[in-house]
């Protein structure tokens, strides 16, 4: 018998349990979100902030404007990546930090950090359908929700699939292996697949529809939305191959 208050040999102590389950990765980009918007509220005057969108923002109509001066579109080599950094307010940061944490998790646990900032950034460059009805408009784009809408496009690709259980070879005991990555046309056969790719297209598509029944402007980038979506969709095959 052990002394009172000392815990027996052959048991080992508890581990401590972390305090947010998320990745390392998933929580240093929250992280970055914060700080940056933090940065731009309490420490950026007005003109720093004009500044920061000038020079960070995406702005198509900096593609008009290259037509007389070349070297104002000079900030498109890194804007349609910078401009996913910023957001206009506590609210916007708020939903997509949620929205990021819910679809890059499954994507860092299953490639990596690697290729989640991967399909992140590279979607968010699919923004460029923002330029389609935006080019004239002197309208400039912000906030993290065309790269995370290729986080969701891509593991929309394999959250649905049913799990694979396989057989070790040297114990015979049955083993969880993971959920297989749906194939382009296997989105379609797929009931819970199909609906979500769907009800995700009809409810941006219908977004330019809203100040009909609003009477309000709405300041979503549907666009981009759609653009990153599809992006995501078609970039996660690359990472499974290698994985």
């Amino acid at each position: 018998m052990s002394e009172q208050g000392s815990p027996p040999e052959n048991i080992a102590p508890a581990g401590r349990e972390p305090v947010f389950l998320l990745p390392g990765a998933v929580m240093a980009v929250i992280g970055v979100l914060v700080a940056i918007h933090l940065t731009s509220i309490f420490v950026l005057n007005q003109d720093g902030m004009t500044q920061l969108l000038f020079w960070f923002a995406f702005q198509p109509l900096r593609i008009v404007a290259a037509t007389s001066d070349l070297s104002l579109a000079v900030p498109l080599i890194w804007t349609p990546f910078t401009y996913i950094l910023m957001h206009g307010s506590w609210d916007h940061l708020l939903f997509n930090a949620v929205w990021f944490a819910i679809f890059a998790t499954p994507i860092v646990r299953r490639y990596g950090a690697g290729p989640m900032l991967a399909i992140f950034f590279v979607s968010a460059a699919s923004a460029a359908l923002f330029v389609v009805t935006t080019l004239y408009s002197g309208a400039y784009l912000i906030g993290a929700s065309g790269g995370i809408s290729g986080l969701t496009g891509a593991a929309v690709r394999f959250i649905f699939q049913p799990v694979i259980v396989a057989v070790h070879s040297e114990t015979g005991k049955r083993m969880i292996v993971g959920c297989k990555l749906a194939g382009l046309r296997e989105i379609w056969s797929d009931s819970r697949t199909r609906s979500f790719v769907l009800i995700w297209v009809v409810l941006n598509a219908a977004v330019p529809l809203l100040p009909l029944f609003t009477g309000a402007a709405v300041s979503v980038a549907w666009q981009a939305h759609l653009g990153g979506f599809i992006a995501g969709l078609l970039l996660v095959g690359i990472f499974e191959r290698r994985s």
